[in-house]
């Protein structure tokens, strides 16, 4: 498991029976989590949230606030040495804009970026695939990354990209914003002889592109992670397959990585956050990472 377990503004302080408390920075939410299936018997007792998160019969949910909190705030990460900051926002799908266990990925994905420009490489190219709200970008860009190209076929989640790179002070570097459907910008690219160093996806189990074709992740993975390996440089550093709820294992994954890519290392684990007053690991997806050493 690759745990990321060097946060100071996040914590999961306890999970039982489906839930989890949080601490992001100085407020406190409690969530569903279908990994958290073990019964705790103290959960009730120290769980007391700024808000909660309750699903609906019908679909979705909504959070109910139990003390006076921000509708936005910010909480920080350092990544390496490097000072990440990101805006924290509890959403109707019970997320918050940010998911925490991904900071493994930032550590390792920037561990690698720093010892090629320590090695002397200056034009690093990186593309984040499915960004999300950036957190991989803001991390490989501030880790020396000349280029980071985030792609998103939201433009809500693009805007908040831009916001969590201002407040990390990388304003002034080289990054490109594109809202466009992954699958035809990494075949556009494919056209024009682009090329990355490095390569990041957290493609959705499923899903429909923008005219309504239909993305199911154990149908389309293998095709889309060999199309997008076409755009790895002649010295690469990196690929990075994130995968949540889907019914497909990291290994499946994994052996998609080893026959879609071009001979290299190849790892895959879950990914997993410490739940602090219980010696545990909470499960949070998975990820497959392909290099060439």
């Amino acid at each position: 498991m690759f745990v990321a377990d060097k946060w100071k503004d996040f914590e999961v302080i306890s999970c039982s029976r489906g839930e989890k408390y949080e601490r992001w920075g100085d407020i406190y939410l409690r969530r569903p989590d279908p990994q958290a299936i073990w019964p705790i018997d103290d959960f009730e007792k120290i769980c007391k949230p700024h808000a909660v998160y309750s699903r609906s019969s019908s679909g979705g949910g909504s959070w109910t606030k139990l003390k006076s909190m921000p509708s936005t705030w910010k909480i920080g990460y350092n990544s390496l040495g490097r000072e990440l900051t990101f805006i924290i926002e509890p959403t109707s799908f019970k997320h918050t804009g940010l998911f925490p266990e991904q900071a493994a990925n930032w550590d390792y994905c920037g561990r690698l970026i720093d010892q090629a420009v320590r090695a002397g490489r200056k034009d690093i190219r990186i593309l984040n695939l499915f960004a999300y709200t950036g957190g991989a970008t803001v991390a490989a860009s501030a880790h020396g990354a000349a280029e980071v190209v985030h792609v998103d076929a939201s433009k809500g989640m693009i805007a908040r990209a831009k916001e969590n790179v201002a407040a990390s002070g990388l304003s002034d570097n080289y990054i490109r914003f594109i809202a466009e459907d992954c699958q035809k910008f990494v075949e556009r690219e494919i056209r024009r002889g682009r090329r990355y160093d490095g390569i990041i996806m957290d493609p959705p189990a499923y899903g429909r592109g923008p005219s309504g074709e239909l993305w199911k992740l154990e149908d389309s993975i293998f095709e889309f992670v060999s199309r997008a390996g076409l755009l790895l440089s002649d010295d690469p550093l990196f690929f990075l397959i994130s995968c949540y709820a889907t019914e497909i294992t990291g290994e499946a994954v994994a052996q998609v990585a080893k026959l879609a890519l071009p001979s290299g290392n190849v790892e895959c684990g879950e990914l997993g956050l410490p739940v602090i007053r219980h010696d545990i690991c909470l499960p949070c997806g998975y990820v497959t990472r392909w290099s060439p050493f």
